[in-house]
């Protein structure tokens, strides 16, 4: 059976478990198995895991950041395809390989010498295609979004 997208905020999923069973030493263990070196140097962790997703956190450093400390799209872009990555293994009950189909992000305001919370929920996940969203967030500005991704991603296993 089968629940449809936008019931009691859930997302829609074909025989994915109800809870997640994926812990956060499993999440950061997905990270270390299977992202790229550079990935890994963001410093990127997660922090929690869900049902309907993840978040991770992206620590603030000099070298992520351009003119002023502002954190630089670049890393932002690369830690909400990592999030939404880590929200489908979360939601599907475990690492699938995947490849990004289409990755968007918009940004609203700077992430200025802070840390960046990302808060990736899967909108979809079928047999094939899987459809995210990403919410970056300065820490400690929980009202007010920095940035604001959504990914679409191939199942590949």
């Amino acid at each position: 059976m089968r629940a449809r997208s936008g019931i009691g905020g859930r997302p829609e999923r074909g025989n994915a478990p109800a809870v997640s069973s994926l812990s956060i030493i499993d999440a950061n263990a997905i990270l270390a198995d299977n992202f790229a070196p550079w990935v890994l140097a963001l410093g990127i962790k997660a922090e929690a895991a869900g049902a309907d997703g993840a978040t991770l956190r992206i620590p603030f450093s000099e070298q992520l950041c351009r003119v002023g400390g502002i954190m630089c799209g670049q890393a932002l872009l690369t830690g909400a395809d990592t999030a939404m990555v880590i929200a489908l293994a979360a939601v599907g009950g475990g690492f699938k390989p995947c490849t990004t189909v289409d990755l968007t992000i918009n940004y609203m305001r700077p992430i200025t010498k802070a840390d960046a919370v990302l808060e990736a929920r899967v909108m979809r996940l079928g047999r094939t295609l899987a459809f995210c969203t990403c919410e970056i967030r300065e820490a400690g500005a929980a009202t007010k979004p920095a940035a604001f991704s959504t990914g679409t991603y191939a199942i590949l296993g």
